[in-house]
């Protein structure tokens, strides 16, 4: 292991950060997949804090040699973005825990795509997202073709991935691109603040709902109210349930122990 994905234990909850910051946090096939690693063993913990070191979030897929076309024909960018960049996406989506994620910086290509497929973004208000494919003649990868019309609709994604063009933090929060624009100085303190709340929730119904929100995108209306009754049952048989609603009777805060 190296040091490009720095782990930061905070009991209950962790932090990830992508720390490449001399090259705006591009990740190459290493950081890849020492970031799948970490992904991988974060199911011990109850809220996962992802962000990035220094001026950007990150810049996207670093175009090395590995990426360039050469005397032997072109890369094989189908396998590369199997073996890599959707792994981290489907891990992501498919963590039974709350991702944060804090945009610090620019989040291009790839990087717009893994903030997108955390559960809360923030993002400083300095900082920007573009989908550059388009500016290397390549599709979007790593989820952006499924996340941004669901979030912005469908006529805004189009033209962002055809142009290219930047989308501001604040312009992101106005069009629900994300959860919300912070000030620069306070993003990192607010982000950790909202993922040490969440490592204090009901770890088994805020994995559920996960499971409820990827479902809907493709599920029929009968099928999610069915899907929300087999959860909901399964939620009110957990000790968190049964905490929140004494609490609720004793009128006092509520103590989440994130058990079933």
């Amino acid at each position: 292991m190296t040091d490009l994905i720095r782990v930061e234990d905070h009991g209950a909850w962790r932090k990830l950060v992508l720390n490449r910051p001399e090259k705006l946090n591009a990740v190459n096939e290493t950081m890849l997949t020492e970031l799948i690693e970490a992904l991988d063993d974060a199911d011990g913990c109850r809220a996962l804090l992802l962000t990035g070191e220094g001026r950007g979030f990150c810049s996207g897929q670093e175009l090395g040699p590995a990426m360039i076309p050469g005397a032997d024909g072109p890369p094989d960018l189908a396998a590369h973005a199997s073996a890599y960049h959707h792994r981290v996406v489907r891990r992501i989506r498919a963590l039974p825990l709350p991702v944060v994620c804090a945009v610090n910086g620019v989040a291009a290509g790839a990087g717009a795509s893994f903030a997108l497929a955390c559960d809360i973004v923030l993002a400083a208000r300095s900082a920007v997202f573009m989908l550059a494919f388009v500016r290397i003649g390549l599709v979007p990868d790593s989820g952006a073709s499924f996340f941004l019309p669901r979030l912005v609709g469908e006529a805004r994604a189009r033209a962002l991935a055809m142009l290219g063009e930047p989308v501001t933090a604040e312009r992101a929060e106005a069009w629900g691109m994300i959860w919300r624009a912070v000030d620069d100085a306070a993003l990192m303190a607010e982000a950790e603040a909202l993922t040490a709340h969440l490592a204090t929730q009901p770890t088994v119904a805020l994995a559920k709902m996960k499971r409820l929100f990827s479902a809907g995108a493709a599920n029929t209306l009968d099928a999610q109210l069915d899907l929300e009754a087999a959860l909901q049952g399964e939620a009110g048989r957990t000790a968190d349930y049964a905490e929140g609603v004494r609490a609720f009777i004793e009128k006092r805060a509520a103590v989440f122990g994130g058990n079933a």
